[in-house]
This record gives C-alpha cells, structure tokens and sequence, in this order.
C-alpha cells in the first residue's frame, strides 16, 4: 500500500551518454542533480541511471545516488524503474528505491522501500515525489 509522501524534489539532468545500440535497444546514461526535501529535510540529490529502451517502446531503468543534507549527514540509494514517454516527450518513470545511511537523520529509511514518482521533461528538466511503501 503506498503510504505518506516522505520527499520531493526538483532538479535538472546534467548529462546523457549513449553506451551501447547493439540489438537495436539503445541503452543511455543520465545523471541529474536536484534539490528537495527527504523526510522533511532539505537535501541535494545526485545521481546516474542506465536505461534501455526496450521493444514494446518503454524504458526499464537502473540507478544509484546520494542525497546530502546542508550538515553533511548523507544517505545512498539503489533503484529501478519503467518509463513511458508522453505526448509531449517527457519520460514518466515509476519505480522503488532503497536507502543505505549510517546517519541518524535519515536511518528510518534503511528499512522502508520508497516508490517514486520522477518525470523528466524534454528540456532535462526533472521533479519526482517518493512514497514509504507500508
């Protein structure tokens, strides 16, 4: 059952790769960097995903990162998600991430699974919502 929203952000991607078109199903890397709030903390948030683009025209994704307080206290996470592409261009992603800290800020989150909400515009512009998943 999705439970109460836990963070939310916006930011922008900072750079895109191509790292492989055998097979016909390009695979990209994106990176981004956003600002926002996690757990009613404000963070910057960093990361890199891999996504492949696969037959039916949706995109299975793949990514880590790190989001850091203004006092330094840090929390890692590792997801994975599908994409669709819109009218528009923008990609909607939906997905699960999971967190790794030692910080006590954040250490509620090393044993929850988020869901995530994360919608890349066409210009690389990027806001996301997560969700505890009770």
């Amino acid at each position: 059952m999705l439970g109460e929203q836990i963070g939310q952000e916006q930011g922008e991607t900072t750079g895109i790769r191509v790292l492989s078109t055998d097979g016909g199903h390009p695979v990209m890397e994106a990176s981004f960097q956003a600002a926002g709030t996690l757990l009613g903390v404000e963070v910057k948030d960093m990361g890199t995903y891999e996504s492949v683009v696969r037959a039916d025209g949706t995109l299975f994704g793949e990514g880590q990162g790190v989001s850091m307080a203004k006092d330094g206290e840090t929390v890692t996470w590792h997801g994975s998600g599908v994409g669709r592409f819109d009218e528009t261009g923008a990609i909607e992603w939906r997905g699960a991430l999971f967190f790794e800290t030692v910080a006590p800020t954040f250490a509620r989150l090393t044993g929850i699974a988020g869901l995530f909400e994360f919608r890349v515009e066409e210009n690389g512009k990027a806001t996301a919502k997560l969700y505890e998943w009770k």
